[in-house]
Formats: C-alpha cells, sequence, structure tokens
C-alpha cells in the first residue's frame, strides 16, 4: 500500500511543479511584451520571482491579470496577421489577377455571370 500512495505523491508533486514552471515562464514571457514597464521594473520582478517565487507570481497575477490577457490576444493577433500574409504571399495570384483570370473564363463563355461573381467575392474576401 505505501508505494501506491509514493506513486500518487510524486505524480501530484509533478503536476505541481509542472503547472508551476508553465506560470513561471508565462509571466516572464508577459514581463518581456509589457512594453510600458521600465526595464528597472522588469529587473524588479524577475529578481522576487527567484527569491519569493510562490507570493511573486500570486502578486503578479492579481495586479496584472488584465494587462497580460490583452498583451497575450495582441500577441496571437499579430501571430495570425504574419501567418495570413505568409500564405497569401506563397499562395499565387493577388485578388486582382484571380478576378482578372475569371473574367478571361467569363469572357470566354467557360463560367456562367453568376460563377464569376462568386469567383470575385472569394478573390475579394
Amino acid at each position: 500500500m505505501d508505494s501506491f500512495w509514493d506513486f500518487l505523491w510524486v505524480i501530484i508533486v509533478t503536476f505541481g511543479f509542472v503547472a508551476y514552471l508553465i506560470l513561471l515562464f508565462s509571466i516572464i514571457t508577459d514581463l518581456f511584451r509589457d512594453h510600458k514597464t521600465s526595464g528597472w521594473v522588469k529587473a524588479i520582478w524577475i529578481i522576487f520571482l527567484f527569491f519569493v517565487p510562490l507570493l511573486t507570481a500570486l502578486v503578479y497575477l492579481i495586479v496584472k491579470s488584465d494587462g497580460m490577457a490583452q498583451r497575450s490576444m495582441a500577441a496571437a493577433q499579430e501571430v495570425k496577421q504574419a501567418q495570413d500574409s505568409y500564405i497569401r504571399s506563397v499562395a499565387g495570384k493577388s485578388s486582382a489577377e484571380q478576378i482578372a483570370d475569371a473574367k478571361a473564363l467569363l469572357d470566354a463563355g467557360t463560367i456562367t455571370q453568376q460563377e464569376y461573381e462568386t469567383l470575385k467575392a472569394k478573390a475579394l474576401a
């Protein structure tokens, strides 16, 4: 029976440690994303994170939680915009070229006016 409880305790402690590391890395990442905070204040936060880690993490989450969420959302939007831009750049033709190709197909009689409008709307989206 002793070995089961020891194993369970190791699992619980490991989970807590990993959760704490994730929290610590998210706080440090947020500190470097925050452009409004000076370098000295960031250094003080990091020093306190090393010497009084749990208390400092809780205080940081209480004090800066709103800004932390906003900075995280802004970073996610920047990544999405960069990814969308990259996909568009390697995907091939621009919107104007797609519309010109669709117009050529319409003039040749290959597609109908409705199909042309659908392709045009898709290219402009």
